[in-house]
């Protein structure tokens, strides 16, 4: 089951998506953890503290689902007032 491309502007939004993305395709965290070079135990705990992924970790962990990631300015239908840790 494909999900559909989401627009995400917060780090609790991606980690939503990376986990129904990992269920959609029916991966155990241990089997997506084996696919990236991660504990089975440091997956769950991104996939809930999406904030601490690294660059690299969130695009061998797209890669490994089949997903891509995006970048663009945003379009008048999404909120600019959304604040960051930055």
């Amino acid at each position: 089951m494909a999900l559909p491309s989401q627009v995400l502007v917060t780090a609790p939004q991606l980690a939503l998506m990376l986990q129904a993305a990992r269920k959609a395709q029916g991966l155990t965290q241990a089997a997506l953890a084996g696919r990236i070079g991660l504990s089975q135990s440091r997956v769950s705990h991104l996939e809930m503290n999406a904030h601490e992924l690294s660059v690299e970790q969130l695009l061998a962990w797209c890669s490994a689902l089949g997903l891509e990631l995006a970048i663009g300015p945003r379009s008048g239908n999404h909120s600019s007032s959304v604040q960051t840790d930055w």
